[in-house]
């Protein structure tokens, strides 16, 4: 049986699949190696965790005024994700920091 604070991860998001199956076969893999390591992790390890450096986006957000976040996820790609629930929404990635606030 799932933990409470067990992670699931949404990759369905048109964009965020145009992205990441865009990507060179090493920089896939870096993400999905980073991708394994948040499904390990709880909720509360996600926040703290100084690798991934959760980040609230303050410059917009999502449908329905839903917050949105980043995270790191490999050294040259941020993700931008929001939490529903257990979900954890894979929106889009940014090669590009600043692109990921605009």
């Amino acid at each position: 049986m799932p933990r409470s604070d067990n992670i699931f991860l949404d990759l369905n998001n048109p964009i965020f699949q145009e992205d990441l199956f865009a990507l060179e076969k090493e920089e896939a893999i870096r993400i999905f190696g980073t991708l394994r390591k948040i499904k390990k992790l709880s909720w509360a390890d996600v926040y703290k965790d100084k690798g991934l450096h959760w980040e609230l986006v303050q410059s917009k957000t999502g449908i329905d005024g839903q917050r949105l976040y980043t995270i790191r996820i490999s050294q040259g790609f941020r993700a931008l994700v929001c939490r529903e629930g257990q979900f954890m929404r894979f929106l889009s990635l940014h090669p590009d920091h600043d692109s990921v606030y605009k």
